[in-house]
């Protein structure tokens, strides 16, 4: 199974998430087209069919990426949710 790149599903995440908030303060037809692009590329790159479960997916494979230590401890005091939701 080929496994995405973390930097670029950490892109496409960061690019929804402000697609999200800027269509949550205003509604914008072209940012409307953009969230779903983004939307069905992050669907494809993480093989599921929903938004949901692509950001959840993509949270695991970024979570991979990092050393145990640091999915334990988060030294921000962050939650460790994801913000793309």
């Amino acid at each position: 199974m080929l496994v995405p790149d973390p930097k670029v599903v950490r892109q496409l995440l960061t690019r929804y998430a402000t697609l999200r908030i800027a269509q949550a303060e205003r509604q914008s037809l072209v940012a409307s087209r953009e969230l779903e692009d983004v939307s069905y590329t992050l669907c494809v790159m993480m093989g599921t069919s929903s938004i949901e479960d692509a950001i959840a997916r993509a949270d695991v494979l970024l979570a991979e990426g990092r050393p145990a230590a640091e999915r334990t401890a988060d030294p921000d005091g962050e939650s460790g949710l994801s913000l793309a939701v």
